[in-house]
């Protein structure tokens, strides 16, 4: 066990270097994250080719055994070659194992399991660093299939490259060495099998090369849809899409067996002229070698080893063949995952960015510009100044601007122009981390991690003691509820696992754990995207309470299509089109009978939503613009 301890040592699978975007060419790319295994990799090669040495050794020998059985008396024979004899015994029995074991233990304790964890881990830090429109642009199962596919890909194509060429280099030259020993002539029909081996290379291994890369975006894609369907099971199962579910994969599961089917065609033409050419050398090897030896030119053993080396580079053939077939669809899959991981983030820290000191919690948009984009214009030119703990509302029909504006604060998105101040920090100088720690936010649509309901409390302040869990797990309302959970598992309680997204609490216990979430993370600005929105009355009136506490001291933003709940704030901003149009308290807005009172008219039940008396069209555009239009 400390020996194998020892060689898994050898590769850090978890280097704790800030990971780099990765370059973009094929060479540079395999490099970037093989730099590291080189020495290991060298030394592999070595005893790669040692081994084949050794092998090719035998067959010599065996050569020469056959030359001793037949040219020495019985009596004799241990007398005159014994010494060889115990030499090849002892190579036979101790030096190939020996070989062969530390080849194994640099390859699959070193290796093998370290240097595609190491790309796996390189790989993930480098995404998580992405934008927020990097990951609602892709599917996250591809993502992570990409991501899992490439750390493989990267080492099979590294490793088989070296086996490929080290057993082809010395395995060819061994054989060509042996047989033109014993007969020049004999050397022509390898090098005629050479010439059409590398034919069958140059004509087959580009298609499967196009192929194998076809065949990983389509199992990427197949795997996207397929685990796109499992993260939005219960909106599936709402609508009772089953159906229609089948045939969205069914649709990436044919588009992966049609890559299948051309696949499969390749390898059958592939088969019949490989077989054909180790057919054809064979038998030219073997007729010379009779020849030869009837015409008395070289002995017995030396057909022997003709044969036997000719009949081994007829199996290894075979197996280089899909070696380098094998490797050329990894490369494909690599060059697949290329496109994703090399792609640099959108948002980035200036170097030596220093962390946002908030002393008071003032926020000022200056002359900001902001487009997703070319096309969906947001903001151009908006200017708001939030005073230190103000507790301003934004208010505005669908598609005004409201939730843009927090994912430009939170810098999710750079604004293209103008800047954002936070106690006069431009934050776009100082680093996301700090920036975003500052920051405590509740969204409307409330997502959890798998894990434990203390995990997803404590993710607002991971240092936080269980105490404290608990008293924000109160605050939030949450308490009335978390004793009686129990997962699949039998862990209850704060140990209870909530599934993907938070799947099997309902919406308002999601949002309680949330604010319990920002409760105990007590940053100095507050945000609260339809906070309360997935709550009863009776639950969000107590909560509310909790809230207004949690409101004092802080500089808050609160968007609500429910105006009553953000009326008693201090400043109420309307927006509209991307604009300020009207900013004052509740009662100035009123008296004003501007867009706001034009909309606390038109609530019905206390809510906001799009403008029922514009045009079909320009609703229509509010629902389109996706992620533009919040």
């Amino acid at each position: 066990m400390r020996l194998f301890s020892f060689f898994e040592r050898l590769v850090d699978p978890y280097p704790p270097a800030p990971p780099v975007v990765p370059p973009r060419g094929f060479l540079p790319f395999v490099m970037h994250y093989s730099r590291p295994m080189l020495p290991l990799l060298v030394v592999i090669a070595v005893l790669t080719a040692m081994v084949s040495v050794v092998e090719i050794a035998f067959f010599d020998f065996m050569g020469s055994l056959v030359d001793w059985l037949g040219a020495t008396d019985r009596e004799s024979m241990w007398d005159q070659h014994g010494h060889r004899l115990l030499l090849m015994a002892a190579l036979v029995v101790l030096g190939h194992p020996l070989l062969v074991f530390t080849h194994s233990l640099l390859l699959h304790q070193g290796l093998f399991g370290n240097y595609p964890m190491r790309i796996r881990w390189l790989a993930h830090r480098h995404l998580l660093g992405q934008s927020l429109g990097f990951f609602q642009d892709e599917f996250a199962g591809r993502v992570g299939a990409k991501v899992m596919q490439s750390a493989l890909a990267i080492r099979e194509t590294v490793i088989k490259l070296l086996d490929v060429f080290v057993y082809v280099a010395v395995y060819f030259i061994g054989t060509a060495v042996l047989v033109g020993r014993a007969d020049g002539w004999m050397v022509l029909p390898l090098l005629g099998w050479l010439a059409g081996y590398i034919t069958i290379l140059a004509v087959f291994v580009p298609r499967l090369q196009r192929i194998g890369a076809a065949q990983a975006d389509a199992r990427a894609e197949m795997t996207g849809r397929i685990v796109d369907s499992y993260t939005n099971i219960q909106t599936v199962k709402l609508f009772a899409h089953s159906r229609r579910e089948e045939a969205y994969a069914r649709d990436a599961m044919q588009g992966f067996m049609d890559t299948v089917h051309r696949q499969m065609r390749m390898v059958t033409w592939l088969n019949l002229c490989l077989h054909s050419l180790n057919g054809l050398l064979l038998g030219g090897i073997g007729a010379l070698a009779i020849f030869a030896w009837q015409a008395g030119s070289t002995s017995l053993g030396a057909v022997a080893v003709a044969i036997a080396l000719v009949l081994r580079i007829r199996g290894m053939s075979e197996w280089i063949l899909w070696e380098v077939a094998g490797l050329f669809e990894n490369i494909g899959t690599v060059q697949d995952g290329m496109n994703t991981l090399t792609q640099p983030p959108a948002v980035v820290d200036v170097p030596g960015a220093p962390a946002l000191a908030v002393s008071r919690g003032g926020i000022r948009f200056e002359a900001v510009k902001f487009h997703y984009g070319e096309r969906v214009q947001v903001f151009d030119g908006l200017d708001l100044h939030i005073q230190p703990g103000e507790k301003v509302g934004i208010v505005g029909r669908s598609g005004a601007g409201k939730s843009t504006l927090v994912n430009l604060l939170l810098r999710f998105y750079d604004v293209n122009g103008g800047r954002i101040l936070i106690d006069g920090q431009d934050i776009a100088t100082v680093s996301q981390e700090s920036l975003r720690q500052a920051i405590g936010m509740v969204t409307q649509d409330t997502s959890l991690l798998h894990r434990s309901i203390r995990d997803n409390i404590a993710y607002g302040r991971p240092d936080a003691d269980q105490a404290a869990v608990e008293r924000a797990a109160r605050q939030a309302h949450a308490d009335a509820f978390i004793p009686d959970l129990v997962d699949a598992k039998g862990r209850r309680g704060h140990d209870a696992h909530v599934g993907e997204r938070g799947v099997k609490l309902s919406g308002g216990q999601r949002q309680r754990i949330a604010i319990a979430r920002v409760l105990l993370k007590d940053a100095p600005i507050l945000v609260l995207d339809e906070a309360t929105s997935a709550l009863d009355s009776e639950v969000e009136a107590a909560i509310q309470e909790q809230l207004y506490t949690l409101m004092e001291g802080k500089t808050v933003i609160a968007i609500a299509h429910r105006l009553s709940t953000i009326a008693v704030l201090d400043r109420l901003v309307v927006m509209d089109g991307g604009r300020i149009v009207e900013s004052g308290s509740h009662e100035e807005l009123l008296r004003a009978n501007g867009l706001y009172a034009a909309l606390w008219r038109r609530q019905s039940g206390g809510f906001l939503g799009v403008d029922p008396e514009a045009p079909p069209a320009q609703a229509q555009d509010s629902v389109q613009a996706g992620p533009a239009v919040p």
